[in-house]
């Protein structure tokens, strides 16, 4: 019996060109993607694939068993979301990825929604920045992905298809009277991801200056520890200082600049119910969230407050169960599972 995994490898090679392209795609290396089409002909007893000038291409029988491959991969993908339908929601699983000031903000109020709608569905969560979390998608090992973009920002590849969620506000950063951006020209100033850094440049070239970057950082708390130690500014969004807000850190808004953010999904509708249900979950949480912006600070040596979480109904907290790892041991990135379980005696 042939192997599916190895037909989907087959038919990624055929559509890319290149079994560079192809491990790119299927997020395997290539001595991976070579040892499954080896195996894939020694199971056909046919030459699938061969050697043309520096890279290769497929045979006659090669591109025949592609062909026919792709056909019967979309229908066992049809076939699973179609099972999924008729089995509805009472079982099952959904992943979502989300970066962390989504995770610290509205993100838990979305998976309290979604446990108490459907106690039965588990929500898998990943911790990642958009650009990761958008590879992620593309390569169906999430099915929803949490991202933001400015207005800047290059714009997605094709087949991603953007729920608008919410916009979020920036706020200039720093340890006194913030004032304006171009008051800082001489300042040292802190950033964040490559998508923050590169929002951070626009707006200080508007200004009329190129900030001398001293420190780079994805943490927020480390962030605004650094310029609450005089060490630097930083410009952060609205869902960040609401995650975690120093108290002897000073803000201000910055006009006319904030972030879009999205919940992402691969292809066009109709989606798994799944996943339907998670988009609607996600809507809610973020209709119902107050608008982004930071908090009054507390007072200077008191401990930060601690983020507000949603509570589900009493029925969905008896249900819910949380397993947490620290991080992917494979990827490093966080993870989180969210699911139920019934079984007595269950802590």
């Amino acid at each position: 019996m042939l192997d599916v995994v190895r037909l989907r490898v087959l038919v990624a090679v055929a559509r890319k060109g290149s079994l560079t392209a192809a491990a790119k795609e299927l997020h395997y290396s290539q001595p991976s993607v070579s040892h499954h089409l080896a195996r894939l002909e020694a199971e056909t007893g046919a030459k699938l694939i061969q050697r043309a000038g520096r890279g290769i291409r497929l045979t006659e029988a090669g591109r025949l068993l592609a062909e026919r491959a792709a056909d019967i991969i979309g229908r066992l993908d049809a076939t699973a979301e179609e099972l999924a339908a008729h089995v509805g929601l009472r079982t099952g699983r959904v992943r979502l990825a989300a970066f962390p000031s989504a995770l610290g903000t509205f993100v838990p109020k979305a998976a309290g929604l979604l446990a108490a709608a459907h106690p039965g569905l588990r929500l898998q969560l990943t911790e990642t920045e958009p650009p990761e979390a958008l590879r992620l998608l593309r390569s169906g090992r999430v099915d929803v992905a949490v991202m933001f973009r400015y207005d800047d920002t290059a714009p997605e590849d094709g087949g991603i298809r953007m729920v608008h969620l919410l916009d979020d506000p920036s706020y200039l950063v720093s340890s006194g009277p913030p004032g304006e951006l171009a008051d800082h020209a001489e300042s040292a100033w802190i950033t964040g991801c490559d998508r923050c850094r590169g929002h951070l440049l626009d707006l200080c070239d508007k200004a009329g200056f190129a900030p001398r970057i001293a420190f780079t950082s994805d943490d927020i708390v480390a962030v605004q520890a650094l310029v609450a130690a005089g060490l630097g500014l930083t410009v952060l969004p609205g869902l960040a200082l609401a995650a975690h807000r120093h108290p002897e850190v000073e803000v201000a808004l910055i006009s006319g600049s904030s972030r879009h953010v999205y919940a992402a999904v691969h292809g066009e509708p109709p989606y798994p119910p799944a996943t339907e249900a998670l988009l609607a979950a996600l809507r809610e949480a973020a209709a119902t969230t107050p608008p982004a912006g930071p908090s009054p600070a507390p007072p200077a040596g008191a401990p930060a407050r601690p983020v507000p979480r949603p509570t589900p109904s009493p029925q969905a907290l008896a249900e819910l169960t949380c397993g947490l790892s620290c991080r992917d041991v494979v990827s490093g990135r966080h993870r989180a599972e969210v699911g139920t379980d019934r079984r007595p005696g269950r802590p």
